[in-house]
């Protein structure tokens, strides 16, 4: 039941019908008997900075922060912790008494559904499909392990971008073009492919990368959390798949604690999603 007392997180997004992330957490403050509700709230680009001012005039505990508002949404906080800073994206926000800070529990999601699966990055060849504000959480997170850290983007001015942040963690930070992506012999290098664009999420959209490119010997990945069809064909192709719905877990559980300070059912919250 919500009550006067309860504590509102939320998540802001565009669109957000599609989130899954809402039943994981109202499950996870069921289970713990804690009073807290989490809501969506579909937040259209030029709303964003008004969404925010409306954490702290509504007294939001806090939201997640998802597509496409991740990197638009640094500014309007009052603080941004390492991590989100460093990233240039954030993806969880708490309201401290009216103060507004930012965190990335994004890369950390990421990591912990690859090691989940069985799947080391150290010293592997990654090609890294968007470059957006997962994109920035993913990369950060993955180059410091990977032997080699490619980064495609359709605009190729918003990849180049990330390209010479990610060069920043000391990793080795390459630009893919539309010719390495369609070559066989690129594609038959690199070890781990991840999308973190929203193609995925209609069905009719087409994966960047030809599946008929693909082999056994390649893990892919998608940060949408359903079977894409990227995904499909990759695993007719024998790939190793892995969804998104590992990294929401994890991301998920980071971010609760941030939150509440109190760690979460995570079994609860898988059996959940």
């Amino acid at each position: 039941m919500i009550k006067g007392t309860t504590k509102i997180i939320g998540i802001f997004g565009w669109p957000v019908e599609h989130t899954k992330s809402p039943a994981m957490h109202n499950a996870a403050f069921a289970h713990l008997g804690l009073d807290y509700c989490y809501v969506p709230f579909s937040v259209r680009p030029e709303d964003l900075r008004s969404a925010v001012d409306g954490i702290r005039a509504l007294g939001l505990s806090g939201v997640n922060i998802t597509v496409p508002h991740k990197e638009a949404v640094v500014p309007f906080l009052d603080e941004v912790a390492e991590d989100a800073s460093c990233i240039g994206a954030v993806n969880t926000v708490k309201n401290e008494n009216g103060i507004l800070k930012g965190h990335n529990t994004d890369g950390i999601g990421f990591m912990r559904s690859l090691e989940e699966r069985g799947v080391q990055a150290k010293g592997k060849k990654t090609l890294i499909l968007g470059a957006g504000g997962a994109a920035r959480a993913v990369g950060h997170a993955i180059c410091k392990e990977a032997a080699e850290c490619y980064i495609y983007n359709r605009t190729t001015e918003k990849g180049r971008a990330l390209y010479e942040r990610l060069l920043k963690t000391g990793g080795n930070v390459h630009m893919a073009d539309n010719a390495m992506i369609g070559d066989k012999g690129f594609l038959s290098g690199t070890d781990i492919i991840i999308n973190t664009t929203s193609l995925g999420l209609a069905e009719a959209d087409a994966p960047l990368v030809d599946a008929s490119l693909l082999n056994a010997g390649h893990v892919v990945c998608d940060l949408v959390y359903k079977k894409t069809r990227f995904l499909a064909e990759a695993e007719k192709a024998g790939c190793v798949t892995i969804d998104g719905l590992g990294m929401l877990l994890w991301q998920g559980v980071a971010a609760f604690e941030i939150w509440t300070g109190i760690k979460p059912p995570i079994e609860v919250m898988r059996k959940t999603l």
